[in-house]
């Protein structure tokens, strides 16, 4: 389901007015038409039904308004949106490719709903790529178009980068106070000693809840590596953080192929 993602919310009257690079995206590409029904997304999070009530294309402006007061408010509240994986708050730790790279991840990323990526410096990671602006108006815009393409209800976020260490104390700071069954971080590894297949890291969270230490998951992490992977002492102080290394058991993938692999991957396990 596509939306549109307003940053403004609705007047008074209920109209929403679209102009500038909005009103292209709503005329010339998704070329709607008077009448046309579209979601909106408002900045609070709610999915609203919304028609098309007039198009103005000389002073370039879709005017929108409210569908009956029963299909509005589609957001929070529904089940389709909040019972879903994303609904818990999945983290992507990146260690930073190329700069192409990177934009095809966190648009693949934004797509299934990953709510924050945090970029990571690491050993085998391209060099320079730190100085690269992650809240920059080019990232922003990857986020917003991916977002109404796919219909993903997560309003992503790009982290400033860090490094191992940062990505460590974060982790740490975020999870301590979570039992077992709430949270669970793997971290991609092209070498298969010492790990396990996602599934078998899902298992043990459910083996977690069916102990009954608790009953939802709250934090969900993964961690890939750039070009070239991560090295055995990554690994070694990732693991000591809490993170468990998972060998993908499949061809041997780019780091954007291992990256949208593992999310979906994990996705699919923990929504089984």
């Amino acid at each position: 389901m596509r939306q549109y993602i307003s940053q403004k919310n609705l007047d008074s009257d209920g109209l929403l007015s679209v102009i500038g690079k909005d009103f292209r995206y709503l005329h010339n590409v998704l070329r709607l038409k008077s009448g046309d029904m579209i979601y909106v997304r408002l900045p609070n999070g709610n999915l609203q039904s919304m028609t098309v009530c007039q198009i103005d294309e000389k002073g370039k402006k879709i005017i929108l308004q409210l569908c009956d007061l029963a299909d509005t408010q589609i957001g929070e509240n529904q089940p389709s949106e909040t019972d879903s994986i994303e609904s818990r708050e999945f983290t992507l730790f990146m260690a930073l490719p190329k700069s192409s790279k990177f934009d095809l991840i966190v648009r693949q990323a934004t797509e299934c709903g990953v709510a924050r990526i945090v970029p990571v410096q690491t050993e085998f990671s391209q060099q320079g790529s730190e100085k690269i602006n992650f809240r920059s108006e080019r990232f922003e815009r990857i986020i917003k178009e991916a977002r109404q393409q796919s219909g993903s209800p997560v309003d992503t976020k790009i982290s400033d980068c860090k490094s191992l260490a940062g990505v460590c104390e974060l982790w740490k700071d975020e999870s301590e106070n979570l039992s077992e069954s709430e949270k669970i971080a793997i971290v991609l590894y092209e070498r298969n000693e010492s790990t396990v297949s996602i599934r078998q890291a899902c298992e043990q969270v459910r083996a977690q809840e069916k102990s009954g230490n608790s009953s939802s998951l709250k934090k969900i992490a993964l961690f890939c590596g750039s070009e070239g992977g991560l090295s055995p002492a990554e690994i070694e102080i990732l693991q000591k953080s809490g993170f468990l290394p998972v060998h993908l058991k499949t061809n041997i993938l780019r780091c954007e192929t291992a990256a949208l692999y593992g999310i979906s991957a994990l996705q699919s396990c923990l929504s089984d």
